[in-house]
């Protein structure tokens, strides 16, 4: 660590080191714990139901409380602000142990109350962490490389639902004990990634900011005008209409699976699995190699992942709900999602808004989309009821629109340091 005990943050160059790679594989393990704790619900979604008799009804609720989506965006809210008034490093210190309680409460459910209640308090913790570990990330990385470090993230993202599902296939035979072990897995390593945070330094452009900072430029109202209020609507855009298509495959793909009889439970949690190791692969030798090159760069891949997830969906709503139409629709989702997705959320995320308020902006966006993705998530499983084909259909046209938003409206920032794009965005 540095003798100031700051994250130092460099922009020459794209030269990325050890250190840096380290300081974003911890932070980055907040995206594996969200989306590990997302599909491992969706993984024991069917089990649970049966076990505690749950309806519909109850099933939408409990998707809509937990990390996809209302207690994530509450945490987000809140852990987003917080990071932004008292710096990234108090937030990543604690909020792990209480995710690791609500996994625990979760794991050892003996009635719905306890799985409620577990389900929503992780909510909380990973809706505060993502957004300020985010926020570190983006600042200590170069100007370059922020592409780069913020995709290695998603791989993070991408791996923890990967194991999750092959633990939960593995388990299968278990049944509801499977899945149980499914989060005592997830338990572990919050607490082992919480040990290792503890050496962690908070972010030096936070601390250098903060000292700087006036009360007029540190106050969330001014995210609600000019570029900041610009940003604000592009980033919610483009993220809010992709997650309501990511979050009901992350949460319902395996219940969709095994409801619609498409496949067997060790199917239901198997299949969906090619979808993140398809997304990591394409997120490290396509989006972290080339998503720093420069706009137009950025555009294309933006074009080209959109394009295939709207292909994904819409082909769902002409071919019967069979195993080669999912998996069809699991792998080209996945891929187009590398690059039309949430990295580049993650990266314009840090890049559009002022240190003092990027916690606060993202928490915002996070949050206002986790928010209606658990709406949403009140209504997939009576949607389904009605056909495959309405609730593709409806995805299609999420997607339709977050593509064409985000490219049409995408900003120039590719390559530039925080505080140039700042001075820019301020004219």
């Amino acid at each position: 660590m540095t003798s100031a005990q700051t994250v130092p943050s460099t922009d020459g160059g794209a030269l990325v080191t050890r250190q840096q790679w380290k300081w974003s594989a911890l932070a980055g393990m907040a995206s594996y714990l969200d989306a590990g704790s997302i599909v491992a619900l969706g993984a024991g979604l069917a089990l649970f139901q049966k076990k505690f008799g749950l309806g519909d009804t109850a099933v939408g609720t409990l998707a809509a409380i937990g990390p996809n989506a209302i207690g994530c965006a509450l945490g987000a809210f809140l852990g987003g602000w917080l990071g932004d008034k008292l710096g990234r490093k108090r937030i990543y210190q604690y909020d792990l142990l209480v995710y690791a309680a609500g996994i625990l409460c979760i794991a050892l459910a003996v009635n719905r109350e306890m799985l409620f209640l577990g389900t929503f308090v992780v909510g909380l913790a990973v809706g505060a962490d993502v957004p300020t570990s985010l926020a570190l990330v983006g600042e200590f990385a170069p100007a370059k490389a922020r592409g780069k470090l913020l995709g290695f993230t998603q791989v993070a993202w991408c791996l923890g639902p990967a194991i999750v599902l092959w633990l939960a296939l593995a388990l299968a035979p278990l049944g509801l004990r499977g899945i149980r072990i499914v989060f005592l897995h997830l338990f572990v390593v919050a607490m082992v990634t919480w040990a290792l945070r503890r050496g962690l330094a908070e972010s030096a452009r936070w601390t250098t900011a903060a000292k700087a900072a006036t009360a007029a430029r540190n106050q969330v109202s001014a995210l609600f005008s000019g570029a900041n209020l610009r940003a604000l609507v592009w980033t919610g855009t483009i993220y809010l209409f992709w997650n309501l298509a990511a979050g009901t495959a992350g949460a319902f793909n395996s219940y969709l699976i095994t409801k619609h009889n498409a496949g067997s439970q060790a199917l239901g949690v198997g299949l969906p699995s090619a979808a993140f190791v398809t997304m990591m692969v394409v997120t490290v030798t396509v989006f972290m190699r080339y998503s720093d090159r420069d706009h137009a760069m950025r555009q294309r891949l933006w074009a080209i992942g959109s394009v295939t997830q709207i292909f994904a969906y819409a082909l769902l709503m002409v071919v019967p709900f069979s195993i080669p139409a999912i998996v069809a629709n699991i792998v080209l989702f996945a891929g187009g999602a590398a690059l039309a997705g949430e990295a580049f959320y993650k990266v314009f995320s840090q890049e559009l808004f002022p240190t003092m308020l990027r916690g606060t902006a993202q928490g915002f966006t996070f949050g206002a989309a986790r928010i209606a993705v658990g709406i949403w998530s009140f209504f997939v499983p009576q949607l389904s009821n009605h056909g495959i084909g309405l609730l593709a259909g409806l995805l299609t046209l999420f997607l339709v629109i977050s593509g064409a938003v985000g490219y049409f409206y995408m900003p120039d920032t590719s390559g530039k340091s925080l505080e140039q794009i700042e001075t820019e965005r301020a004219r």
